[in-house]
C-alpha cells in the first residue's frame, strides 16, 4: 500500500466562503484572442444575486440546478449562484458535436432524469436544442447561505468510458480536501499562474483548474474548449502571454499539438515560466511526452515540467502526483512503456489487490446519487474500486488500463492499449482515433480493431501487421472508419464498449453532416418536443 502522509486541512470550509476569501480572478479568451476579466469579488457579488433570483424562483437548500453552458462568466454565474442559494450544481456538457445531436438529447435526458434538478439554466440557443424547459441566468436581490462542509456541493457525472456515465455526489469536504492536497504539490506563491482549456462539466476542468484557483492564490485564463480543438496554438499562445506556471490536459491534448501547431502560429511565444504540466484524465503516452518536448524545446519548454497524474471522479478528482521539477519516469511491461502517475497525495491511500487499484481519502465521494446498489458496489469501508489496473513500483503507481477493457487473447490478458498505441505513427491513421476491443467468436475471445482512417491510401494488412510487429498478436478484423465515427465521452475519451455495441448492431456510422437545414429542423423538433 502507498500513503501520501497525513492530509492537510482545507483553508475554507465551503466553497462559498472559499468564493468569498479568493484573490485575484479569472479571464476568458475568445476566438480572436480578445481577453475579458474579472476579479473574485466581481463574481462573488455576481454569484449572491444570481443566488437571490434563484430562490425567488423556488429553489431550496438540497435542489439540484443543472447547468448547460458553455466556458464563460455565465457559467460561474450559474455554478456559484447555485451554490450560494443553497442548491447543488449539476454541470453538463453542452453540444459541441452538432453531428451528434440524437446522442447529446439522450445523455442529457438520461442525466436529467437521474438528478432531477428543479431548474436548467442554459442560454438561448442551447435552450432551443434541448428538450427540456431551461432558463436564462438572471440576477436578483443578493443572497447566501454559507453551506456546510458536510453539505453535498455538487454532482459531476463520470467521464462514462466503460459504462454510461454515474452522477458522483460530492460535499463541500471532500471537493476542498483535494484542492488542499493539490495545494501541497502546486506550491501556492505570488507568482502562480494558470491556463485551462479544459471544459467546466468535468473534473479535471471544474475542481483541478477553476475551484483551484479561487483558494490558491493566482490568476485562471480559460479558453473554450471548443476554441483549443480548433486551433491549439491557443493554448501555448495564452500560457506564454500570461507567463502562467501551471496547465493541465489530458495525453491526446499534447499529441494534438505536437501534429497540429505550425512554427509560424508561436512567432513570439516563450513557454520557459511553464514549470507544472500536468498530463492526466487519460492514459498517459511516453511516445507524446517525449515529442511534445521535442517539439516546443525551441520555445523554452523543458522535459522536466511534464508531470503525469492520477485521479478520477469518484475521489473528486486528484489521487496520484508525479514529484514536480523530475519529469516523466517510464519503464517497460512486456511489449508495452508504462509512465509513472506518481505517488499518493496526503490523506490518500492507494492500494492494488490483484492488479485492481482502491483508494482511500477524505476527497472520496459520498457516494452516487440516487443509485444506492452502484455506490455500495464501488465502495468498501471506505475503500474505493477504481475499476483501473495498475501496480506499484518503486513507490510510485502505474496505470496499466481498464478492467472491463481488459482483451483475453489465446489465455492472456491485454490491455486495448497495447494495440492502440502500436499503431501511434502509422501513415494513413488518425492519431488517437484507434480501439481495440475483445468479441467472443467460435475460438474465444478476438481482436477487433476500429480504426479512422486519415487519407484513403490505408489498407487494413498496413494495420495488422504493425501490431503483430509490436505486439506479436494477429486481429481478428480490422474495420477502417470515417473521421469522427468512434464514440467519445462529453470530454473526448473514446468509449470502447460503445464503440462495439454500435459495430454489432449496425449502428457504428459517421456522424451526421451539419448544414444549416439541418439545424433548423432540428431546433424546430426540440421546439415541438416541448410544447
Amino acid at each position: 500500500m502507498l500513503s501520501g502522509g497525513p492530509a492537510p486541512k482545507p483553508k475554507h470550509a465551503t466553497i462559498q466562503r472559499a468564493l468569498a476569501a479568493a484573490k485575484s480572478g479569472l479571464t476568458f479568451v475568445d476566438a480572436r484572442e480578445n481577453e475579458r476579466s474579472f476579479s473574485f469579488a466581481d463574481l462573488y457579488a455576481r454569484a449572491r444575486q444570481v443566488a437571490g433570483a434563484l430562490r425567488e424562483g423556488g429553489v431550496e437548500k438540497g435542489d439540484r440546478v443543472a447547468i448547460v453552458l458553455p466556458t464563460g462568466v455565465e457559467f460561474m454565474d450559474a455554478f456559484f449562484g447555485a451554490l450560494f442559494a443553497g442548491g447543488v450544481p449539476v454541470p453538463l456538457y453542452p453540444p459541441v458535436r452538432l453531428g451528434r445531436l440524437d446522442e447529446f438529447h439522450a445523455r442529457t435526458a438520461r442525466m436529467l432524469e437521474t438528478t432531477r434538478p428543479r431548474i436548467v439554466l442554459s442560454d438561448a440557443r442551447i435552450g432551443r436544442l434541448l428538450r427540456v424547459r431551461s432558463e436564462r441566468v438572471e440576477h436578483g436581490q443578493p443572497y447566501e447561505d454559507p453551506g456546510a462542509p458536510d453539505d453535498l456541493a455538487l454532482i459531476q457525472f463520470s467521464s462514462g468510458t466503460t459504462v454510461d456515465p454515474k452522477p458522483v455526489a460530492l460535499t463541500h469536504a471532500n471537493v476542498l480536501a483535494n484542492v488542499a492536497a493539490i495545494d501541497t504539490i502546486v506550491p501556492a506563491d505570488d507568482a502562480q499562474a494558470g491556463v485551462s482549456w479544459l471544459p467546466l462539466y468535468h473534473d479535471m476542468g471544474l475542481i483541478g483548474c477553476l475551484l483551484l484557483a479561487v483558494v490558491h492564490p493566482g490568476p485562471l485564463t480559460l479558453i473554450p474548449p471548443e476554441l483549443f480543438l480548433a486551433r491549439p496554438a491557443l493554448w501555448l499562445r495564452a500560457i506564454s502571454r500570461h507567463r502562467a506556471t501551471v496547465s493541465v490536459a489530458p495525453n491526446f491534448a499534447y499529441g494534438l499539438c505536437a501534429r497540429r501547431i505550425r512554427d509560424e502560429e508561436l512567432v513570439g511565444v516563450d513557454l520557459s515560466s511553464w514549470r507544472f504540466a500536468l498530463n492526466g484524465a487519460e492514459p498517459v503516452a511516453p511516445g507524446v511526452l517525449r515529442r511534445f518536448a521535442d517539439r516546443f524545446a525551441r520555445w523554452g519548454f523543458r522535459s522536466e515540467a511534464l508531470m503525469p497524474v492520477y485521479g478520477l471522479s469518484e475521489a473528486s478528482l486528484a489521487v496520484t502526483f508525479t514529484p514536480p521539477g523530475r519529469g516523466a519516469r517510464t519503464l517497460k511491461e512486456g511489449n508495452r512503456e508504462l509512465a509513472s502517475v506518481g505517488a499518493p497525495l496526503p490523506g490518500v491511500d492507494v492500494e492494488v489487490r490483484e492488479d485492481r487499484i482502491f483508494v482511500r481519502g477524505p476527497s472520496v465521494m459520498r457516494g452516487y446519487f440516487g443509485d444506492r446498489e452502484a455506490s455500495e458496489a464501488a465502495l468498501d469501508d471506505g475503500w474505493l474500486d477504481t475499476g483501473d489496473l495498475g501496480f506499484i513500483e518503486a513507490g510510485e503507481l502505474f496505470v496499466s488500463g481498464r478492467a472491463k477493457d481488459v482483451i483475453i487473447v489465446a489465455g492472456r490478458n491485454h490491455a486495448p492499449q497495447e494495440f492502440e498505441d502500436a499503431l501511434d505513427g502509422l501513415p494513413g491513421v488518425r492519431p488517437g482515433c484507434a480501439v481495440a476491443v475483445g468479441r467472443t467468436g467460435e475460438e474465444g475471445e478476438e481482436l477487433i480493431l476500429l480504426v479512422e482512417r486519415n487519407g484513403d491510401d490505408l489498407v487494413a494488412d498496413a494495420i495488422s501487421g504493425r501490431v503483430v510487429e509490436r505486439t506479436g498478436v494477429r486481429p481478428h478484423a480490422v474495420r477502417l472508419l470515417e473521421p469522427g465515427t468512434l464514440p467519445r465521452t462529453s470530454s473526448g475519451k473514446l468509449r470502447r464498449a460503445e464503440a462495439l455495441r454500435q459495430l454489432e448492431r449496425g449502428e457504428l456510422r459517421p456522424p451526421d453532416k451539419v448544414t444549416l437545414l439541418h439545424l433548423a429542423k432540428e431546433v424546430a423538433r426540440s421546439a415541438l418536443r416541448r410544447t
